[in-house]
């Protein structure tokens, strides 16, 4: 599950409202505009965090959880990505906090780009261009900032190099950085998502108004991934939440006010990082590291 390394700020944060969601249809090219910008020789593009409505672990394909979860896309919190012009002859990111770049999302998805186009000019336009982040997605916070990051860093790549990638074939790459990739390439600002995270299905629902909880532990999905797999997956029930998929998030959200029936990565969570339990609120709903609410 890749990610940046690191640790989080914890606190709490509004949110207004999520955009509308978009119905789920035949029509994949229905998707809100990516907030691509140019000026002066430099582009730039904004990395949304997520939200995790449920999450449930249906079973295992080559060792790999499948699921059936819904993310909604936050469009109030998000990092930005930017190429500025440098005459490096490498490539070089800024403001990831030290990482290794080897581990960096990011990098990945610039490896895995060029693996899949054997284009040269990927490699060229970073001999005068430096990947510059600004991050104000936490960092270990289960909103997705690492999978956003190298999916944003795909699209503005596709748009600085006239790159000629179809919609598949950036899922395709992006399903082989992280499971979230390709939900944040879809850039849907909701949807279902199935498979090994790769099925990504948009869904119709109101604007919701969110407010939002980080605290000062910090999550690593991978841990919460293997502990539910030790000691939790003998638990699967998959009538437990069949046709989840078709309720909309308030409906889901009112199934129960135990995040652990909404979400199976909190129970391997609160195993994993037992003080967990002592910033959980009634009311409150688990994603990643952090916790929401509905204000409405």
């Amino acid at each position: 599950m890749g990610g940046f390394e690191g640790g989080d700020e914890a606190g709490f944060w509004d949110s207004d409202t999520l955009a509308s969601p978009i119905k789920k249809s035949s029509h994949p090219t229905n998707k809100t505009k990516l907030s691509i910008e140019k000026s002066d020789a430099s582009y730039s593009i904004k990395a949304h965090a997520k939200a995790t409505v449920f999450l449930k672990i249906t079973g295992y394909e080559d060792g790999l959880p499948t699921l059936l979860s819904r993310y909604l896309r936050v469009e109030e919190l998000y990092d930005t990505i930017s190429f500025v012009p440098c005459t490096s002859g490498t490539f070089i990111i800024e403001g990831c906090n030290d990482i290794p770049i080897e581990s960096n999302t990011i990098y990945k998805a610039y490896k895995a780009l060029l693996d899949y186009t054997a284009d040269t000019d990927i490699e060229e336009f970073f001999n005068d261009y430096k990947v510059v982040v600004t991050k104000r997605i936490p960092i270990h916070s289960g909103l997705g900032g690492a999978s956003s990051d190298a999916a944003a860093f795909m699209h503005l790549i596709k748009e600085a190099c006239n790159l000629i990638l179809s919609s598949d074939e950036l899922l395709k790459i992006g399903s082989g950085i992280s499971t979230d990739v390709p939900f944040f390439i879809c850039n849907y600002p909701s949807a279902n998502i199935s498979g090994l995270g790769e099925i990504v299905e948009p869904f119709e629902e109101e604007p919701l108004n969110l407010e939002w909880y980080t605290p000062e532990i910090l999550c690593d999905t991978t841990l919460l991934y293997q502990t539910f797999q030790e000691h939790l997956s003998a638990n699967i029930s998959l009538s437990s939440f069949s046709g989840w998929d078709r309720l909309d998030t308030k409906s889901i959200l009112k199934l129960s006010a135990d995040p652990a029936l909404i979400n199976d990565l909190y129970a391997s969570a609160i195993l994993a990082y037992p003080t967990l339990t002592k910033g959980t609120k009634k009311g409150w709903f688990f994603s990643g590291s952090s916790f929401f609410k509905l204000l409405d």
